[in-house]
This record gives structure tokens, sequence and C-alpha cells, in this order.
């Protein structure tokens, strides 16, 4: 019995497989429709979107070109071939402004940039085009089904992106430990981290780090400047502790500000 049954499954198969064959290679475009419409409606987007690739030119203009141009677009988000989803989803937006199918082809649209953004450590072009499609949609279609999922989305990039900036100056940070003068860049890295991010995850962070690089500095400063920095560097302490009283970074952070109240006593000494 399981042998017939695996004949007729393949047997079925072939004639699908036959009968597809035979579908492509016609030049009417009704059953192209119908069948990439059954292969759509079953899961089965790659057979469904070379149909659709066939037909969608001859249907511009037409009653059902609405339709398969969504579907179209929707075949390539499916087969997660997100580049060309994002731009047939845009001219789908573009050729039909007002589609039923606006909202939602504006929401995958900005999901396929998202899809398509990298690890924070490289170009962030993508993200910045998800972030821009995704920040549209939100303002635009505040009570869309999809408002909170295109705001999660939203929120999971611009924490890439911040943590790529964040990253950077730590970069410096850690390039200043045998080239102070460096740790000046790596100080205004994190000032513009921490003014351009005031509700960033990463903002306790990056507060710690600006206690760490204007500590180095100050150690290592010439005397001139060395009790200047040394209040600046106590004056992030301060700050830190003032945002976030329980930081996860007190330890190192109480290592550091002991360092900088004993330099500084011996100006006081000095006096």
């Amino acid at each position: 019995m399981r042998s017939v049954f695996l004949l007729l499954i393949t047997a079925l198969v072939f004639v699908s497989c036959s009968e597809y064959q035979k579908v492509l290679k016609n030049e009417d475009i009704k059953p192209k429709y119908d069948m990439a419409q059954k292969f759509y409606d079953e899961g089965d987007y790659k057979r469904a979107k070379r149909l659709f690739e066939q037909i969608a030119p001859k249907y511009v203009g037409k009653p059902q070109g609405e339709r398969v141009m969504f579907f179209f677009a929707d075949t390539y988000f499916k087969t997660r071939d997100y580049y060309l989803a994002g731009y047939q989803f845009e001219r789908f937006i573009k050729s039909y402004p007002r589609s039923d199918k606006i909202q939602e082809a504006s929401f995958l649209g900005a999901k396929s940039y998202y899809k398509l953004s990298p690890a924070y450590s490289l170009d962030q072009t993508d993200t910045d085009k998800a972030l821009a499609k995704l920040q549209s949609f939100i303002n635009t279609y505040p009570d869309s089904e999809f408002f909170d999922e295109a705001n999660t989305m939203a929120k999971e990039l611009t924490a890439k992106k911040e943590k790529k900036q964040l990253e950077i100056a730590k970069q410096f940070n850690k390039l200043g430990e045998f080239n102070y003068p460096i740790l000046v860049s790596a100080i205004t890295a994190l000032d513009n981290f921490i003014s351009d991010n005031p509700g960033s995850i990463y903002r306790e962070e990056a507060l710690y780090y600006r206690i760490e690089a204007t500590t180095n500095l100050a150690l290592n400063s010439i005397d001139s400047k060395k009790k200047e920095r040394l209040e600046e560097a106590q004056a992030s302490y301060n700050n830190l502790l003032r945002y976030f009283p329980e930081t996860k970074f007190k330890k190192k952070a109480d290592n550091l500000v002991e360092k900088i109240q004993k330099e500084l006593a011996q100006f006081a000494t000095s006096k």
C-alpha cells in the first residue's frame, strides 16, 4: 500500500509539473493567471512568482492589474527576495495609491528593507532606508493593525544604529590607551552619542565609557591641564550615578574615581 501511495504521489507531481510547464509556454495569459493564483493560494510562491512575472506587464491598465501586481510583489517577499520585494511594493504604491491594499503594501515594502538591514558593524544604508519607510508608515497609519510590529522594527533598527555609533566611540577609547590624544576624539564621540540619543538603551554604557576616557586623559595630561581634566572626569562619574544610581558599572567606575580623587587631593595639598 505504501508503494502504491508513493507511486500515486509521484504521478500527481509529474502531472502537476507537466501542466505547469505547459502553461508557462502558453501565450494565453488567462491560464497563467489562474494557475498563478492557485499556486499562490497553496503557498507555492516560487512557481506563482514565475507566472506572475510573465503576466504582470500584460495586466497593466486592466481591472486585474492591481491584484496581479500586489501578489507579484508579495511572492518576492514570501520567497525572501527582499530587494525585489521592496522595489515591487514601491511600484505598486505608485501605481495604485488608492488601493485597498495600499496600507499592507506600504508595511510589507518597509518590512522588506528591514529584512535587508545588515549587522551593526556593516554599512547602514539599507537600515536608513528601512527606518525612513517604517517611520513614514507609522506616521501615515497610526491605527493600522501593523502599527505595533512596525514600531518594534523601527526601535530595533534605531538601537542597531546607536550600537554602531557607540562602538565607534569605544574604538577611539581603546586606541587612546596607546595614543592619548585620540582620547579627545573618544570623548567627543561619546558626547555626541549621549546628546544625540537621550533615550538610548546604550546611554548607561556611553556614560561609563566617558568616565574611562576622561580619566585616562586626565591622568596622562601635562600639569597645566591636569586639574581641569580631573574635575571633568569627576563630573563624568557624578553624571553616571545621577542617571543610573544602581549602574552595573558601579565597581569599575568607583575604581576610576578613586584614582581621580587621589590626584585631586595632591592639588589641594600643594596649595
